[in-house]
């Protein structure tokens, strides 16, 4: 596994958990949204780099 996909995959999961502790704080739906998309591409990309 390299580098690249570790690091791409753990922002992934960093943001993946921003996206539910904003949920659970009530915030705007445009800012957990940004954050969602920015989690599945960043998973996607470590997905597809290993």
């Amino acid at each position: 596994m390299s580098n690249t996909a570790m690091i791409l995959i753990f922002v992934g999961l960093f943001l993946a958990g921003g996206v539910i502790s904003f949920w659970k704080q009530k915030q705007s739906k445009g800012v957990i949204l940004v954050l969602a998309l920015g989690s599945v591409m960043c998973l996607g990309s470590g997905l597809m780099r290993l």
